[in-house]
């Protein structure tokens, strides 16, 4: 059945702009992005198979080029939409927690880190400079290792803060297992750059590790 002989309230578009963005279901999203569906199937219809084929949304839109293509519906404008979108929304969040201080808006913090970080192959480590207001100066992404580490070398996260005039930093880094509980690795290399950025005078205020689902916080856990 056509989605325009549906009710009005359970047509997608509509639905969103009188409940919001977040009433919507997954496929419900996907339809308004593809706007259209195939022969045979509306654009919700396509939408659930896309999602289920891909075992998920976030599978779906992590996609590379040839895969997408391979998806009846989708094609290569459609890929560069997807990618167009994503990068849109790593974009607002840096620029959200940019705005401010980073440590009054610590949500906004973790959902800018885990779009750049979550879905890496591999392990990365970053830094998250800032002044002392503890605004945000910049991110970068320091140090690229393999499926399962990278190796931290001290004496550049402190010339890259000296650099930057920062004031404090958060470290960052994921885990490409998606399990975000730290390693001894992980408490040993915190506590060794802290010691190192004290001598600059530069404050650790945390270390965010990236999961698939979460992520931890090693100055709530206490080791910071």
């Amino acid at each position: 059945m056509s989605i325009i002989s549906w009710p009005l309230n359970e047509r997608p578009r509509e639905k969103l702009l009188t409940k919001g963005a977040a009433s919507l279901s997954d496929a419900e999203l996907l339809a308004i992005f593809l706007r259209t569906g195939i022969k045979g199937k509306n654009a919700i219809e396509l939408s659930r198979e896309l999602i289920a084929n891909s075992g998920g949304l976030r599978q779906l839109l992590n996609q590379s080029q040839q895969q997408i293509c391979q998806n009846k519906g989708l094609g290569t404008a459609k890929y560069v939409q997807i990618q167009a979108a994503l990068e849109m929304a790593r974009r607002y969040l840096e620029q959200t927690i940019q705005r401010g201080d980073a440590l009054e808006s610590p949500e906004q913090t973790r959902q800018y880190l885990k779009a750049l970080l979550r879905d890496s192959p591999n392990e990365q480590f970053g830094c998250l400079f800032m002044d002392n207001r503890h605004r945000v100066i910049q991110y970068e992404t320091l140090f690229h290792g393999s499926i399962s580490s990278a190796s931290v070398h001290p004496r550049v996260v402190v010339q890259r803060a000296l650099f930057h005039n920062a004031a404090a930093i958060i470290l960052a880094h994921n885990h490409p297992s998606g399990v975000s509980e730290p390693s001894r690795a992980d408490i040993d290399i915190t506590r060794t750059l802290k010691q190192a950025l004290q001598l600059v005078e530069v404050r650790v205020l945390d270390h965010l590790i990236v999961g698939d689902f979460d992520i931890t916080s090693l100055a709530e856990q206490g080791y910071i």
